[in-house]
């Protein structure tokens, strides 16, 4: 989610997603890997950002070796840092922590695969999953906070990519799971041996995948191709609703990608606001939109953005961190707007050096369109080759059927 350009990856669904800034869960810490002057000159290293305290600040955590540019670090919320290692034919995972002028290493196992993708940080803030796709399966991996190392937790029929937690406490993740050439959202739960349940399907033949959901409201974040191509649309978790798909969410020529949903909004799905990274020819920009405005609001970027990095709080302040020359640590806020007005004064930035550099200045770039129609699912652009219910499966009914066991 700068000194150092953030790397991104166009993902087979069209979405450029950010690939160097993770964000714990509660939004104590953060981590990434940057690229800095060191005694030996230019190296990469780990950095962890505290973002809960007055002001932002960051800490290197470099050790005796730079790391490689494909390393990964995922942050913890006692405020240690994991950091994935690809060695020969293995990924090794340790716990790094500052340590007076140094840096601690704990060394906390290996998990001997060709490809390993690390999940987002997990809700109870202690636990990092992973996960290494095999000829007809996927396991699961709990790589740290666990007993003893790396542990498998479930194994997935089918080839499983994203990972969207769908509750506070982690025992529900939804993964993206492809059989037979097909993608579907399923929910893996991790107290009952990792059992899966289906989680949308719009119909049968469409590629259905969850981006984004906040267990508060219930909100979804999907993207599919139901309507006859990719689309972006939002549905409400257990609703007997259609799917939505809003014209505003798809601008001519850009790449949008939702990154965080504003939470608190108890049974309020439709006054979720949701952020966005818009890109274009232009470069990347910042989206906000609610579901109940129907209208998708593009703001310049604070300088340095680490793309597709933020969060909100509850009362509706986007936090965007950045970091450039003169601020290497700061964070950017923008407030949501209410429908129909622009964006208020008091928007600002926090930065660990005391300067206001990269502040988004109230409606700096501000483009709205007016409001739009949506399309729901059952009314595609294209008609579906397979008509089915179009909504979002029940969580709370899932367990009596359509269950898998997880191996």
């Amino acid at each position: 989610m700068t000194v150092c350009a953030i790397e991104t990856t166009a993902a087979k669904d069209g979405a450029v997603r950010s690939t160097g800034f993770a964000i714990t869960a509660d939004g104590a810490y953060a981590a990434r890997l940057t690229l800095g002057a060191t005694g030996s000159g230019d190296a990469w290293f780990p950095e962890r950002w505290t973002l809960d305290g007055p002001e932002p600040y960051a800490v290197p955590l470099p050790l005796d070796q730079p790391e490689e540019p494909d390393t990964e670090v995922l942050p913890l919320s006692d405020g240690r840092v994991l950091i994935r290692r690809r060695v020969a034919d293995r990924h090794d995972f340790s716990l790094l922590y500052p340590t007076g002028p140094g840096t601690g290493q704990l060394p906390v196992g290996a998990v001997a695969r060709a490809e390993l993708t690390l999940l987002p940080p997990s809700p109870d803030g202690r636990c990092v999953y992973a996960l290494t796709p095999g000829t007809r399966s996927t396991t699961l991996w709990l790589v740290a906070g666990g007993a003893f190392g790396p542990e498998r937790i479930a194994e997935v029929p089918g080839r499983c990519s994203g990972g969207v937690w769908l509750d506070r406490t982690g025992r529900l993740l939804a993964l993206d799971r492809e059989t037979d050439g097909v993608v579907k959202a399923v929910a893996v739960d991790l107290e009952r041996g990792g059992e899966v349940t289906p989680l949308l399907q719009i119909t049968e033949e469409s590629n259905d995948r969850l981006l984004l959901a906040d267990p508060d409201s219930g909100l979804l974040l999907i993207r599919s191709d139901a309507p006859g191509h990719d689309r972006l649309g939002w549905g409400v978790l257990g609703s007997l609703r259609p799917v939505r798909f809003p014209e505003c969410l798809r601008p001519a020529d850009c790449a949008v990608t939702p990154f965080a949903v504003q939470p608190g909004q108890v049974l309020m799905p439709e006054s979720c606001a949701v952020a966005f990274r818009i890109d274009g020819a232009a470069g990347s920009r910042v989206g906000m939109w609610r579901p109940a405005g129907r209208r998708l609001r593009q703001l310049a970027a604070p300088e340095g953005w680490l793309a597709g990095a933020g969060l909100w709080t509850r009362e509706g302040v986007l936090r965007l961190p950045y970091a450039t020359a003169t601020v290497p640590c700061g964070v950017a806020r923008m407030e949501a707007p209410a429908d129909g007005l622009l964006p208020s004064s008091g928007s600002g930035a926090e930065s660990g050096s005391g300067a206001g550099a990269g502040a988004c200045a109230a409606g700096a770039g501000l483009i709205t369109d007016p409001a739009q129609m949506e399309s729901a699912c059952t009314e595609p652009s294209a008609a579906p080759r397979t008509p089915v219910m179009c909504r979002p499966v029940p969580l709370q009914q899932a367990p009596l059927t359509g269950r898998e066991a997880g191996g």
